[in-house]
C-alpha cells in the first residue's frame, strides 16, 4: 500500500479497497455504483482538476441536449469527446461505442446504462434506463452506425423492434441514431420521441 511502480498497482489497490470493481472476463475496472461515482465528482470539483471538471460539465450539457432532442448539439458534443480521446481510432461501431460511453459519462447520475441489450430481433447498442428515483427522465435507445446514415439507425431500431426490451417501462422514450462519417470525421445524430408507454 505504499509502493506503486505502475498504474496497475494503483488500480489494484483501488479494487481491493472497494473503490473500483474488476471484470475478470474483460480485464477492466469500473466505478461500482452511484455513491462512489458521486464522490469521484466531488473530488474533482474540490481539486485542481479543471480539465476533468470541464469534461464532466460537457457530458452534463450533452445529456441535456439529448433530452431536448437537439441532434446537432449531441453530434457536436460527441465530436468534442472524440477529439479528447484522439488516441482511439475508429474502425467499427464498437470503437464508436467507446466514445459514446465516455461522452455520456454524466448520464450515470440518472440512468443505468446497458450495452448490447437483447431486444426484438437483435441487440440494441446502448440503452439508458432511468433509475427509480428519476422516473421523469426518458428512457433512451441508441443505435450506432459507422460510416452510414444516422437515419438508418432509427429505422433499424424500429424494424428490429428494439424498444421491446423496454415494454415494462411506463415512461417516455427517445430513439437516437448516432453515426460517424469516416471521410468528414464528423458525427451526426437523429433523435425521435416515441409516444409514452401505457399500462
Amino acid at each position: 500500500m505504499t509502493t506503486f511502480a505502475t498504474k496497475d498497482d494503483v488500480l489494484t489497490l483501488l479494487v481491493h479497497l472497494g473503490y473500483l470493481t474488476y471484470n475478470s472476463i474483460q480485464g477492466t475496472v469500473g466505478i461500482p455504483n452511484k455513491e462512489v461515482s458521486q464522490e469521484y465528482e466531488n473530488a474533482i470539483r474540490t481539486m485542481d482538476w479543471q480539465e476533468v471538471a470541464r469534461s464532466v460539465e460537457a457530458s452534463r450539457k450533452l445529456l441535456e441536449s439529448l433530452w431536448e432532442m437537439d441532434g446537432q448539439a449531441v453530434a457536436e458534443g460527441i465530436d468534442r469527446a472524440h477529439k479528447e480521446i484522439s488516441f482511439l481510432q475508429y474502425n467499427d461501431e464498437n470503437s464508436l461505442s467507446c466514445t459514446i460511453n465516455l461522452a455520456f459519462y454524466f448520464a450515470r447520475e440518472y440512468y443505468t446504462i446497458i450495452r448490447e441489450l437483447p431486444s426484438g430481433k437483435g441487440f440494441a447498442d446502448i440503452c439508458l434506463i432511468p433509475r427509480k428515483m428519476h422516473p421523469d427522465k426518458p428512457a433512451v435507445v441508441i443505435e450506432l452506425k459507422w460510416n452510414r446514415e444516422a437515419k438508418g439507425a432509427i429505422a433499424q431500431i424500429k424494424d428490429r423492434n428494439y424498444v421491446d426490451a423496454l415494454k415494462d417501462y411506463k415512461g417516455n422514450l427517445l430513439l437516437a441514431g448516432i453515426s460517424y462519417d469516416r471521410k468528414t470525421k464528423m458525427h451526426t445524430c437523429v433523435i425521435e420521441k416515441v409516444q409514452k408507454f401505457k399500462d
